[in-house]
């Protein structure tokens, strides 16, 4: 039996429908992603400070000032040291966290809760807890390590030490996340290819996470790999809490210098251009992150 072809008009009523039924969806994001975004672009190409009453259209003057400022230049720097070491440290410790407590008989639920904890709770008043251990003389940090031999530090106040004690911060909130996405990549993997595995003759724990494991954490991974990056470029609560750009700023990074501009200096337009080219570096490195791991992972 011959299908009838639907008209021209019942296919505009379709169209019609589906146009309607994602218009929520679509002022939605228009209202609170699109829309923010664009009167962003428009603010970084204006002169306005923040309570005047009005403003000039200056192109791209806010973007030939950054080129020239020394301080963009210290901050993008330390955001891309931030961010360089921070993600490869997370993901590595979380899938070792992961595969620890998978090996474990007992206690999963325990483990995965007090990996967890730093991700829950409120990084303003953590940071007051790692101001102690950072602590020049009764800090934690120290005490360890004078106990063990090490040489002792000023962390926050050395310019040599406080982004990296920053990053030690960072890795340990962001640490329980990454864990609990590979937990969930590894209770997805088949049992069965464990078994093929162990009938040809390789049962053992590296050949099990080279050949099974790792192959096919591959979707996990990439997910991982993005979340943390984002979260890491959106660092800003310990620089303001712990060392406010300082010392020298050694620890300065993009989002500290653009609240800084846009809401301490009232420097909307100004802050706003940073706001634009901190959302195309972050989009950007987050892109070609997730294309370089695409290539190379594998869905089952």
């Amino acid at each position: 039996m011959r299908k009838v072809a639907p008209s021209s008009g019942l296919r505009r009523a379709e169209a019609l429908a589906g146009y309607m039924l994602s218009l929520p969806a679509f002022i939605l994001m228009w209202a609170m992603l699109l829309g923010p975004a664009v009167s962003v672009v428009l603010l970084s190409l204006t002169d306005w400070n923040f309570g005047e009453a009005s403003l000039r259209w200056a192109g791209l003057e806010n973007y030939v000032e950054l080129w020239s400022d020394r301080v963009f230049w210290i901050s993008l720097k330390n955001t891309i040291i931030y961010v360089g070491i921070s993600v490869p440290a997370t993901v590595i410790l979380g899938l070792l966290a992961a595969l620890l407590i998978e090996s474990v008989a007992h206690g999963k639920a325990f483990y995965r809760a007090a990996f967890f904890v730093p991700v829950a709770s409120t990084l303003l008043a953590m940071a007051l807890v790692w101001e102690f251990m950072f602590h020049p003389t009764v800090g934690f940090i120290n005490q360890l390590s004078a106990f063990i031999g090490l040489p002792t530090a000023d962390w926050l106040q050395n310019p040599g030490t406080a982004l990296f004690a920053l990053i030690a911060i960072g890795v340990w909130q962001n640490l329980g996340l990454a864990m609990i996405l590979f937990m969930a990549g590894l209770t997805a993997i088949p049992k069965d290819l464990y078994e093929a595995l162990s009938m040809d003759g390789a049962d053992g724990a590296w050949e099990r996470f080279r050949r099974v494991t790792w192959p096919m954490l591959g979707p996990s991974l990439v997910f991982v790999v993005a979340i943390t990056a984002i979260r890491s470029f959106q660092v800003f609560e310990t620089v303001a809490v712990l060392t406010e750009g300082g010392p020298s700023k050694s620890t300065e990074v993009l989002l500290y210098t653009m609240v800084q501009q846009g809401f301490t200096f009232l420097r909307s337009s100004y802050g706003a251009a940073i706001t634009v080219i901190f959302l195309i570096f972050t989009l950007g490195v987050t892109l070609l992150q997730t294309i370089a791991l695409e290539r190379r992972t594998h869905y089952g």
